[in-house]
C-alpha cells in the first residue's frame, strides 16, 4: 500500500489559475466518487486558499496516472503538467511536512493543521477513508504537535499586526491605556482584538463610519466615534495604532502635542503616519520598518527550528513505512487467525461429545486449545509482519495455499 498526491499549490501555480481550481464539499464528495469508481477506495482533499491537493492510497503504480488524470479532467486543466505529482516516501514526506507548517507561506503556521483535520473528518464521514489512510493522517499530526512541543515554533510570531502589538506592549505596557484604532478594516479589527485581550480600554475612528460602526457586533465593549473627531481623540490616547489603506498621512506630526507621553504604531503601507512624529519629545512611533526587522528575525527562528524539527519527522515517516508494509498482510494473518479459531471450535467440539465436562473444565480446555495453536503460529505470523515489500506477495500466496485460506 502507497501513498499517491496529485494536486497544485502556491509554490507551483500561480494565484490566477488557483482562484480558479478549488474544491467545494460537494465537490470533494463528487471527486471521491470518481476516484472510487476509478478502482481508488481511499481518498483525501486538501482545499484551502493555497493548495488544492488531493492524497490517496493505491497498491498498482497505475493509479497515479489514473489519479492525475482525474484530477486534470475534473478541473479541466489544458496543461496537464501544471499539477504536481509525487508517490511513495516522496507524498508520504510532503504530508508530514503540510501538517508541520513546513509547506504553508507562513512558515511553522497552525491553521493548516486544523484545516489537514477537517479533509481528514470529512474524506471519513463520505466513506472514503480506511485504516491506512486514517493511520497516515493520524501520525502527521501527532508528528506536527510534537515538533510545535519541542521546537516551540509558534512561539515566535511573524504575524505582522501581532508582532507590532507585542512590540507596542513592551514600550508601553497595554493593560488600562487608552487606545485609539485608526481604520476599520481586516488589520484593524486584528489589533482591536489584540488590544482588548492585552486589557486596553479602545475607540475606533474611521473615514467610512458605517463600517467601523459594524465593528460593534464582534466588539460591543468599543466605543466607535467619526473621523472629524480624530484629532480631539488623539490628545485624550495613550496608544495610538493606525491601519488603513488610505494612499495619503493619516496623523501628521503637527497633529500631536509636544512632551504628551504618546505610542504610535502604524500598520500600514504606505504609511499612515508621518515619520517625524517619532522625533517629538514624549512620543514613540512603531512603523512596519521596525516590526519588519523583528518578523525576518522570528521567520529565520522559525526556519531554523524546522530544520532541526525533520528529524523527528524521519522518526515518523519510518515508523509509518513500517506499518504500511506491514499492513498489506493483515488480511492473511486475519485469515490464520480465524483458520485457526475454527479449528479450536471443532476440536473442543469433538472432546466435549467424546468426554464428560464439567463447565469449569469446558472452559480451561477451550482456553488450552486456543492458546496452544495460536502458540504455534506466533513465530510464523511474527514473521509474516516483518516481510519485506517485495516478497509479500510471494509470502501471502505461499501461506494461503499452504493452509488453504
Amino acid at each position: 500500500m502507497q501513498l499517491g498526491y496529485v494536486g497544485i499549490n502556491y509554490k507551483n501555480t500561480d494565484l490566477s489559475v488557483r482562484d480558479k481550481i478549488t474544491f467545494t464539499d460537494s465537490g470533494i464528495a463528487d471527486f471521491m466518487q470518481q476516484a472510487e469508481e476509478a478502482g481508488v477506495n481511499q481518498c483525501m482533499c486538501l482545499s484551502t486558499c493555497n493548495r488544492c491537493e488531493v492524497f490517496y492510497l493505491y497498491e498498482d503504480e497505475t493509479f497515479v496516472q489514473v489519479m492525475s488524470d482525474l484530477f486534470n479532467d475534473y478541473f479541466g486543466l489544458p496543461d496537464t503538467k501544471l499539477a504536481g505529482v509525487k508517490c511513495g516516501e516522496e507524498a508520504l514526506v510532503y504530508l508530514f511536512c503540510i501538517a508541520a507548517g513546513l509547506e504553508s507561506m507562513v512558515l511553522g503556521e497552525d491553521q493548516i493543521l486544523g484545516q489537514l483535520k477537517d479533509a481528514a473528518d470529512l474524506s471519513r464521514t463520505l466513506g472514503h477513508s480506511g485504516k491506512e489512510l486514517n493511520y497516515i493522517v493520524r501520525e502527521a499530526v501527532s508528528c506536527a504537535k510534537r515538533i510545535k512541543t519541542e521546537y516551540k515554533v509558534s512561539e515566535k510570531p511573524v504575524s505582522v499586526c501581532y508582532v507590532g502589538i507585542q512590540e507596542l506592549d513592551r514600550v508601553c505596557g497595554i493593560s488600562g491605556k487608552h487606545a485609539l484604532v485608526i481604520g476599520s478594516g481586516k488589520t484593524a479589527a486584528l489589533a482591536i482584538r489584540y488590544l482588548a485581550e492585552y486589557g486596553a480600554d479602545v475607540t475606533v475612528c474611521s473615514r467610512t463610519y458605517q463600517h467601523a460602526k459594524a465593528l460593534l457586533k464582534e466588539f460591543s465593549q468599543i466605543e466607535v466615534i467619526a473621523y472629524d473627531k480624530k484629532t480631539e481623540a488623539l490628545k485624550s490616547s495613550d496608544i495610538v495604532v493606525s491601519a488603513t489603506s488610505s494612499p495619503h498621512l493619516v496623523i501628521r506630526a503637527s497633529e500631536l502635542s509636544e512632551g504628551k507621553k504618546m505610542t504610535l504604531l502604524d500598520l500600514a503601507a504606505p504609511r499612515d503616519i508621518e515619520k517625524s512624529a517619532g522625533d517629538i519629545c514624549g512620543v514613540t512611533l512603531i512603523d512596519l520598518d521596525r516590526i519588519g526587522g523583528i518578523v525576518k528575525s522570528n521567520q529565520n527562528e522559525r526556519a531554523h527550528l524546522l530544520k532541526e524539527s525533520q528529524c523527528v519527522i524521519d522518526e515518523y515517516i519510518a515508523e509509518t513505512k513500517k506499518w504500511l508494509t506491514s499492513s498489506r498482510m493483515d488480511t492473511t494473518i486475519q485469515s490464520l487467525g480465524k483458520k485457526c479459531d475454527e479449528i479450536v471450535q471443532d476440536s473442543y467440539d469433538y472432546l466435549n461429545r467424546k468426554i464428560d465436562l464439567s463447565d469449569h473444565d469446558r472452559v480451561i480446555l477451550k482456553k488450552i486449545l486456543k492458546s496452544s495453536l495460536h502458540r504455534l503460529l506466533k513465530e510464523p505470523i511474527e514473521e509474516l509482519k516483518n516481510v519485506e515489500e517485495n516478497e509479500q506477495q510471494q509470502y501471502k500466496d505461499m501461506v494461503e495455499r499452504l493452509f488453504g485460506l
